[in-house]
């Protein structure tokens, strides 16, 4: 007795299904929140696995590729009324790179704004002891004040009469609730008269919020996405690399990519025992299968080279970390012993501007370049998969932050 052709249709059909919902299962913990904690010097140390989000595929043609004009902030200064005078002051520091600095000061200028305090312009603190920069020696500090006008109001150094005495320090969490605000932020400001705020991250969540007031939503994508830009020097390096890679991978037909593998968090226990960390061979293999041209320019965030990311090197012969791609004059100032917070913040402005984006790291530099790219129209951006095969789409892998618009950018841009 002869087959009947649609069976043969629906079995091959079944098996597809389930191969495909077993590889979306199998990356769902990437683009999950993770709940961590993190130490001086900013690392994740701990992981939630739970998450009900599904893998949301991408036709698997050459659009993903383009790259839109870039989005029009939907936030308006002009919701906002006048601050009234103010009263107190709100202080605080910038630490462990930038990937938290938009996010502490997203904090902070909405717990200036709700208390009508004055906020003072941060000082910016690396992972080391001692370790103290100025606010303007990484970001542009006028742009800062200015697009904070009509908002809070703004100083650049602390008072003289602030000290221990009348300056509670607070430990918040990031993305804090009015109610929170109102429970244990006001009672201590209206006792002392002026705080000091340390943000800590119970865990990486930049997914939209829900039912959050407008005025909230306004300061906060103002705050997060509208306030820092990089100061003169810190740009032209940052241009100067972005241009040369592009070049590089242009005159071949390839792209540029900006890879976040750091050698020294593939050993953390945050990357042990789960697929949320992957090394340079791993991703190397991955853009390969998925149809990337060995003409193309990679670049890295890890800071120096190491023989581990020599397979990198093998299949794309374009791989950089910064001391190969930074001009030779930069190097000294840039790349110095005591130089950590402008690297991360090169490595960050750089992975937010390459033409793809793929982050091997899970984690709030992951979500917070997301955030940036989504803003700039680069959505771009690919979570690696190491069951991918030789025939798999690139489009398959676009973060589900893009594909399911579910990045609270998505909020505060249109």
């Amino acid at each position: 007795m002869g087959i009947d052709p649609r069976q043969i249709v629906a079995g091959v059909l079944t098996v597809t299904m389930f191969l495909m919902l077993g590889n979306m299962v199998k990356r769902q913990h990437f683009d999950a929140p993770i709940s961590h904690h993190v130490n001086r010097a900013g690392l994740t140390q701990s992981f939630d696995e739970k998450d009900s989000d599904r893998s949301v595929a991408v036709d698997g043609d050459s659009s993903w590729k383009a790259e839109s004009a870039g989005l029009k902030p939907c936030w308006s200064k002009s919701i906002l009324e006048e601050p009234d005078e103010t009263k107190g002051y709100v202080t605080f520091s910038l630490t462990n790179g930038p990937e938290y600095h938009v996010s502490q000061i997203a904090d902070a200028v909405v717990v200036a704004r709700y208390l009508k305090a004055t906020l003072v312009v941060p000082d910016i603190r690396g992972s080391q002891p001692g370790d103290r920069r100025n606010f303007g020696d990484i970001y542009d500090i006028e742009k800062f004040v200015s697009s904070l006008d009509g908002v809070v109001k703004v100083v650049k150094s602390q008072p003289s009469e602030l000290s221990s005495k009348n300056l509670a320090v607070l430990r918040i969490p990031n993305r804090l609730t009015e109610d929170y605000i109102v429970e244990n932020i006001v009672p201590v400001f209206k006792s002392k008269g002026n705080v000091r705020l340390a943000t800590y991250f119970p865990s990486v969540n930049m997914k939209k919020g829900k039912d959050e007031q407008e005025e909230k939503v306004t300061v906060g994508c103002l705050a997060m996405f509208g306030t820092l830009e990089l100061q003169p020097e810190i740009r032209e390096v940052v241009d100067s690399m972005v241009d040369r890679l592009k070049t590089l991978s242009q005159k071949s037909d390839g792209q540029f990519v900006a890879v976040d593998v750091r050698l020294d968090m593939l050993n953390h226990k945050g990357c042990q025992g789960s697929k949320k960390c992957y090394g340079p061979q791993e991703i190397a293999l991955f853009l390969r299968k998925i149809g990337f041209s060995k003409n193309s320019a990679v670049y890295l965030t890890q800071s120096r080279w190491d023989s581990q990311l020599d397979t990198m090197k093998d299949l794309f012969p374009k791989t950089y970390t910064k001391e190969g791609i930074m001009p030779m004059e930069k190097k000294q100032k840039f790349l110095g012993s005591d130089a950590s917070e402008y690297e991360k913040v090169i490595d960050f402005y750089v992975c937010s501007e390459s033409d793809v984006f793929v982050p091997a790291i899970s984690g709030l530099f992951y979500a917070n370049v997301a955030g940036k790219r989504i803003g700039l129209g680069k959505t771009q951006i690919l979570v690696p998969d190491d069951d991918a095969s030789a025939s798999s789409a690139a489009g398959n892998y676009i973060s589900r932050y893009v594909s399911k618009k579910n990045h609270m950018a998505y909020s505060c841009f249109c």
